[in-house]
C-alpha cells in the first residue's frame, strides 16, 4: 500500500486551508480582519473549497463586508460633477451676458438702432434660457444647491440691468424701475425670512408677471417708433399692475404661512408638554 496515509492527506488539506485562510484574512494590506479570523477557524478542518471562496470574496470586500473607501470617493465626484449640468450651464450663460448686454446696450450713446437691436437679442437669449433651465432641472432631476442660489439671480441681474438703462436713458421713468425692483427685492427678501415655516410657491399670476415684464422691456430696448411705442407703453402698464398685484398677494401668503407655522408649532409644544 504506497497510498499517503489519510490523516497526513487531511493535514495537508488543511494546512493549505490554513494558509490561504491566513492570506484571506490579511487581505492585500497584511492587516488582520475579523471576518478573515472567522474564515481561518472554519479552513482548518480541511474545507479548501471554502477556502477559494473566502478569498474571492476577501477580494471583492477587502475590509470584512465593507464597500470600499474608494466607492465613496467615487460617489462624491459624481454629486459634484452634477453640478456642470445643461441647466446650470443655461444659468452661467444668462449671469455671462449680462455685461454684455449691458455693453451692447450703451453703445454708441444708447440711441444707435443696431446696437440696440444686438442688446435685444442678447436680452432675448437671456429670458429664452431663463424659461429652458428651470425646466430642465426639474423634468431631469437636475436641481442644485448652486442652481437654486444663482437662478434667481441670474434672473434680477439681467432684468435689473435691462430697467437701469433704460430709465439712465431717459426712455423708462424711474419710478417704474424702483416699483419693479422693489418688488423684486422685496419678495425674495420676505422668502427668507418666512423659510423655517415653509415656502411660498411661485403663482400663475407671477408667471405671467414674469413673461409681462420681459415682453414689455424687451420692446422698450428695441429702438420702436409709431404705434409700436404706443403699446410697449401699455404692455408695460399691464407689467407694472401685475407685478403690483403679485407682490401684494406673496405678502399675503407669507403672512398666512408665518401664522399657520406658529401654531403647528404651538400645536406640537402643548401635545410634548402633555
Amino acid at each position: 500500500m504506497t497510498g499517503v496515509p489519510a490523516s497526513a492527506a487531511g493535514g495537508t488539506s488543511g494546512a493549505q486551508g490554513a494558509a490561504s485562510g491566513r492570506a484571506d484574512a490579511r487581505g492585500v494590506s497584511g492587516a488582520p480582519s475579523a471576518a478573515g479570523a472567522s474564515r481561518v477557524a472554519r479552513l482548518g478542518s480541511g474545507d479548501s473549497g471554502s477556502a477559494s471562496r473566502g478569498a474571492a470574496r476577501a477580494a471583492q470586500e477587502p475590509d470584512g463586508g465593507r464597500p470600499a473607501r474608494g466607492g465613496k470617493i467615487t460617489a462624491a465626484a459624481v454629486n459634484q460633477a452634477s453640478v456642470w449640468n445643461v441647466a446650470n450651464l443655461l444659468t452661467m450663460l444668462r449671469l455671462l451676458l449680462v455685461p454684455g448686454f449691458v455693453a451692447l446696450m450703451l453703445a454708441d450713446g444708447g440711441y444707435d438702432p443696431a446696437w440696440r437691436s444686438f442688446a435685444w437679442a442678447a436680452f432675448a437669449v437671456a429670458m429664452i434660457t431663463d424659461l429652458f433651465d428651470g425646466h430642465l432641472a426639474r423634468t431631469y432631476d437636475l436641481v442644485t444647491d448652486f442652481g437654486k442660489i444663482a437662478d434667481p439671480i441670474a434672473d434680477k441681474a439681467i432684468m435689473g440691468a435691462a430697467l437701469i438703462c433704460l430709465s439712465a436713458l431717459g426712455d423708462l421713468p424711474w419710478w417704474v424701475t424702483g416699483v419693479i425692483l422693489g418688488r423684486e427685492l422685496g419678495i425674495t427678501l420676505l422668502r427668507f425670512l418666512v423659510i423655517r415655516y415653509g415656502v411660498i410657491p411661485a403663482s400663475r399670476g407671477g408667471k405671467l408677471k414674469t413673461l409681462t415684464q420681459g415682453v414689455a422691456v424687451g420692446m422698450y430696448v428695441l429702438a420702436l417708433t409709431g404705434w409700436l411705442a404706443t403699446l410697449r407703453f401699455w404692455v408695460m402698464a399691464a407689467a407694472v399692475v401685475l407685478t403690483v398685484v403679485t407682490g401684494l398677494d406673496y405678502v399675503r401668503q407669507a403672512v398666512v404661512l408665518r401664522r399657520r407655522g406658529i401654531a403647528e408649532r404651538r400645536a406640537a409644544l402643548r401635545e410634548s408638554e402633555a
